[in-house]
């Protein structure tokens, strides 16, 4: 893109000044509520994704079929004995799954990561994340601290941003809205809070009691059901509506610490945004639920078109897998069935023979699946901090979706096969060029 080769142009012609900018920028990353402590804050680079009107609408469309299956999945689940038998949830998650809420969208919130090629404006699937959905806050505080990028200044381009935390709000308030609930209704914010993206939900609470909102941040851990109302300890208010936060898995894991909040779920005593149906999607067993003849039935001729076409090739990975994976290593990544935070995440194109035999045969037969590798594109960018040198990275491209609708992008780049804050990732503002 044009605009990319100026800003790369002009940090060739200006390196003290953009080094001595990136420092800058880095120093209030460090000095924000990105920083989480410690060396864990966001890592960023000089030039920032710009995407044209016409991805703008790609990614609209992808969004809009793609939802459109989900919902699909999630109704096929909810009436057929036969799709809730693709997937290996327990009876306790199945019951909280058939919980129907009283809005109409199925996903509130959520983020398609694809592999998106930005010259055939091909993509691939990467993961659907439709539980604990994060990082707005931090798309937002990039977005403001291209104040102190020097490029962007002095180039100035015609750009238009897509703010999503504001967005978010107002898209939960209308779900609020579709659920009947009341304008004086106290929102709680939940989540287990020592494994939470606690600055963003401080930053999600500040926001919702800035539009006089009665609000908190709630431990999970800190609610009391009464047989009537869920209610807070912290603050002994009423909770009328959820804003959930807190990952499937976790709450799954630790019912017996959660029994309050668990029972008032199952008496229907609290609205939930999302509601637990998000799972099914969420899980990574949706890839080979989306082929199965079942599911297949569900779906028409362009439907059944587009997942095949973007949905990477995806197994259990068992003993009968192995040699073929073994084989092939820069071919396949490895993943646990439920996690998050790219967590357990493995690729042989990272791995040396012996590492990727070593990590198959560990996760073989343990809830783990294979998938088929896709290649991310490339782009050049620079880190002014720590090189002095433009090199190619690794992109993901995160489409965040507010009931039901494309809200806007996350953008993450890395130099290994796996873009993720473990494996050297970087996080870039993303921005949409006007047309001239």
């Amino acid at each position: 893109m044009k605009i990319e080769k100026q800003f790369k142009e002009y940090i060739q012609n200006h390196w003290d000044e953009t080094k001595q900018s990136a420092l800058t920028i880095t120093n209030v990353i460090q000095n924000s509520e990105l920083n989480a402590g410690g060396n864990n804050y966001t890592r960023t680079l000089q030039i920032p994704k710009f995407f044209s009107k016409e991805d703008q609408m790609i990614f609209k469309g992808i969004v809009n079929q793609t939802y459109k299956i989900f919902e699909k999945v999630i109704q096929a689940y909810r009436n057929d004995e036969k799709i809730r038998s693709l997937f290996p949830f327990s009876k306790e998650l199945e019951q909280l799954i058939l919980l129907e809420p009283d809005y109409s969208c199925v996903i509130p919130i959520c983020r398609i990561d694809i592999f998106y090629n930005e010259q055939t404006k091909d993509f691939h699937f990467c993961e659907f994340n439709t539980d604990g959905t994060s990082a707005m806050n931090e798309n937002r505080r990039l977005n403001e601290f291209l104040i102190y990028n020097n490029v962007f200044q002095a180039l100035k381009p015609d750009i238009e941003i897509m703010e999503l935390m504001q967005t978010w709000i107002h898209s939960f308030l209308d779900i609020c809205q579709q659920a009947h609930l009341k304008k004086d209704m106290h929102i709680g914010i939940v989540d287990f809070l020592d494994k939470a993206y606690l600055k963003e939900l401080y930053a999600f609470e500040q926001l919702f009691q800035n539009q006089l909102f009665s609000c908190e941040v709630v431990d999970i851990r800190d609610l009391y059901f009464d047989g009537n109302h869920l209610i807070s300890k912290k603050t002994n208010k009423i909770i009328d509506v959820i804003y959930r936060r807190v990952v499937t898995k976790d709450v799954m894991d630790n019912l017996d610490l959660i029994p309050d909040f668990y029972q008032a779920v199952q008496h229907k005593k609290v609205e939930l945004i999302g509601a637990f149906q998000t799972q099914i999607v969420h899980h990574k067993c949706i890839n080979q639920v989306l082929v199965h003849p079942l599911m297949q039935a569900y779906f028409t001729k362009e439907e059944q078109d587009f997942i095949q076409s973007h949905l990477p090739a995806t197994y259990d990975l068992t003993q009968d897998r192995m040699q073929e994976v073994l084989s092939n290593k820069n071919q396949w990544i490895i993943k646990p069935k439920d996690s998050y935070a790219s967590k357990g995440v493995f690729t042989g194109i990272d791995s040396t023979d012996e590492q990727w035999k070593e990590c198959v045969k560990k996760h073989v037969n343990h809830d783990y699946i294979v998938q088929e590798y896709i290649m991310p594109y490339k782009s050049e960018n620079i880190d002014p901090v720590n090189e002095n040198e433009f090199k190619l990275y690794s992109n993901l491209t995160g489409l965040y979706v507010y009931n039901g609708q494309f809200a806007g992008v996350y953008s993450r780049l890395s130099d290994s096969g796996i873009i993720s804050s473990q494996y050297n990732e970087k996080t870039i503002p993303t921005l949409f060029l006007k047309e001239k």
